[in-house]
């Protein structure tokens, strides 16, 4: 990594509140880039060690070791620089799903500089079964059908994941309500956050 680390922004909500969504409109709004490391790793080939790693957790819903996740993220972050498809120096980096543990947090200040934390809150837990249900049956993803593994993912997410937000002081920190529909919460993040994501 060069040593003008890129600016990140970081995408936090439970499973299903809809970071991908949001952090994909986000990036064709702004030209920002969103890297999102749920899909860094459902990418990785189940044979590699990596994938077999990452799924061995996956499939009971925990998360991968911190140090795994940086150094699988920040190999692909580079070769994304290296292949000219996220320019550092022109781009915003809006970072979904990570860091997702107070330990991740302090790792990653080596690769990026934080500028600002967007949350998407979800009060009604039903409504994240129900959407991340669905999203398992568009995406062919079968974990997301499973009520258990669901479950536990939502429990890592308030365990630990949540804890996270204690890390960053709170005038980095802005909260959306993320039960509105996306072209809404958009709305409402590009607001509250004009002066980043202009």
């Amino acid at each position: 990594m060069s040593a003008n680390k890129p600016k990140a922004v970081l995408m936090f909500g439970p499973p299903g509140a809809g970071k991908g969504t949001i952090g994909a409109m986000l990036c064709t709004a702004g030209g920002h880039f969103h890297l999102s490391s749920g899909d860094i790793f459902r990418g990785l080939p189940p044979e590699s060690k990596s994938g077999q790693l990452f799924y061995s957790y996956a499939n009971e819903g925990k998360l991968v070791p911190d140090d795994v996740t940086i150094e699988i993220c920040w190999r692909y972050l580079n070769g994304l620089i290296d292949t000219n498809k996220f320019d550092p120096s022109k781009q915003l980096l809006l970072l979904d799903g990570l860091p997702r543990t107070a330990n991740q947090a302090k790792l990653i200040e080596e690769y990026v500089d934080v500028e600002h934390i967007i949350v998407l809150t979800i009060e009604d837990e039903e409504e994240l079964y129900r959407r991340i249900g669905r999203r398992g049956k568009i995406e062919g993803r079968n974990d997301d059908g499973d009520r258990a593994i669901v479950t536990k993912r939502l429990q890592e997410y308030h365990e630990k994941t949540a804890k996270v937000l204690e890390y960053y002081p709170a005038e980095k920190i802005s909260k959306f309500s993320a039960e509105q529909a996306p072209v809404e919460v958009l709305r409402d993040v590009l607001v509250g956050c004009s002066d980043l994501l202009k």
